[in-house]
């Protein structure tokens, strides 16, 4: 499908690393950014920008933080084709410590939110886009939010917020076609002046397919990652969005290769996509916390147990 206002965000370096607490070896994201960058994709989110009073270095990767001496370390003098993106949790990071645009290698800043901290998350961003940058709001585990809740949220984003664009983030991976026309449809009616992104994860085995369905519905920007990598079931793969968009801006070939050199060996290092665990917490949309757990433990493949575990405590 072709529509000259679609945007691609791959978020295979950010997302991913939650996997791994971002501990990828350097020439691995200088690799996934160059491919990005060949490719056409128009954003980049390479990682958090994350406290280190809150946060260890020695625990996690430079992408965690996102310094400018970190993204330097991943662009170096290469021609920057794509945009890159960080993302910022609420109280994880203080936006006064953020740089002027014209001084920062991040073009786009997204701030994560549940429903419950919208006024924080409104108030990030104002402060984020006073200093020039694009931003989004990631509102996250939508499919827990109580309607009148998300309704309210969305009319305070669109009456208080500079924000350029606000995702519809399918957390658990809990939610079918029908749900995201309808969410769509709700975020486009009240969200008039704002552009609408989705944020897909794979629990069932949905997420491109959902990401089909929200272009559909006239959702323009579009999150994915390179062999669906992200925490837990994953996300939409990169590679699926680029083929099905058919927009000759867009070239697959760079994805195809990092795919080769780099993603064969660290799937076989680390686990991600779809499991089963996963799946049994998408139909009872639940966060995979518990099934993460579970593939980490001796039990992991106590698939009935593990349903019947959660069945009770979720009273379904």
């Amino acid at each position: 499908m072709y529509r000259k206002e679609i945007k691609v965000l791959d978020c295979t370096i950010r997302d991913g690393g939650l996997m791994n607490n971002h501990q990828f070896e350097i020439d691995t994201v200088r690799r996934v950014f160059q491919a990005v960058n060949n490719s056409g994709v128009d954003y980049i989110e390479l990682g958090y920008k994350a406290d280190e009073k809150q946060f260890s270095r020695k625990e996690f990767g430079p992408m965690k933080f996102c310094s400018e001496k970190d993204l330097e370390r991943v662009v170096g003098d290469t021609e920057k084709k794509c945009k890159i993106s960080v993302m910022a949790d609420i109280g994880r990071f203080d936006p006064a410590d953020i740089l002027p645009a014209g001084e920062s290698y991040a073009d786009m800043m997204r701030v994560a939110s549940y429903v419950k901290d919208i006024d924080k998350a409104i108030n990030m961003v104002n402060t984020i886009k006073g200093k020039g940058y694009e931003t989004a709001i990631n509102i996250m585990a939508v499919s827990h939010a109580r309607e009148n809740e998300l309704d309210e949220a969305l009319y305070q984003v669109e009456k208080e917020s500079g924000v350029d664009v606000v995702y519809l983030v399918d957390s658990f991976g809990a939610l079918y076609s029908e749900q995201i026309a309808y969410l769509a449809k709700k975020y486009k009616d009240i969200l008039k002046t704002r552009e609408i992104g989705i944020h897909a994860h794979n629990n069932q085995q949905l997420a491109f397919a959902n990401t089909i369905e929200s272009i559909i519905n006239n959702i323009n920007y579009l999150d994915g990652t390179i062999l669906g990598i992200g925490r837990a079931a994953g996300n939409c793969p990169l590679e699926l969005i680029l083929g099905f968009l058919k927009n000759p801006k867009y070239d697959v070939r760079p994805i195809l290769e990092v795919l080769k050199t780099d993603f064969v060996k660290l799937s076989q290092e680390i686990e991600w996509g779809y499991t089963i665990p996963y799946m049994i917490t998408g139909i009872l949309d639940l966060h995979p916390r518990a099934a993460m757990k579970l593939r980490k433990s001796e039990q992991k493949d106590e698939y009935l147990s593990f349903y019947e575990k959660l069945t009770t405590e979720a009273d379904i």
